[in-house]
């Protein structure tokens, strides 16, 4: 599955060409290489999302291409989530 795809099933990011817009800025990456919007992902694979003022590592557990708002936190597993503070000072 096209990783824009599984983020938005998923529902890691609500839309997917906000999606897209993501990954083209080189926020995304997948088993620690950037990836593109078209970057195939499979079961197993590793993700860090770098976007709202956090850092977020899953693993993906599960890919389909529909899947019921209650299901889709099924699809990954959270490995850490950190939250970046701009310092302003």
């Amino acid at each position: 599955m096209r990783l824009d795809k599984f983020l938005k099933v998923s529902r890691l990011i609500k839309r997917r060409t906000i999606a897209k817009e993501i990954c083209d800025a080189g926020k995304i990456m997948i088993n620690g290489r950037t990836a593109k919007a078209s970057s195939e992902v499979v079961v197993g694979d590793t993700l860090e999302l770098r976007f709202a003022n956090r850092i977020m590592q899953v693993k993906i557990a599960k890919v389909s291409e529909t899947v019921k708002t209650q299901e889709a936190a099924e699809m990954y597993e959270i490995l850490s989530e950190e939250r970046i503070v701009d310092d302003l000072a």
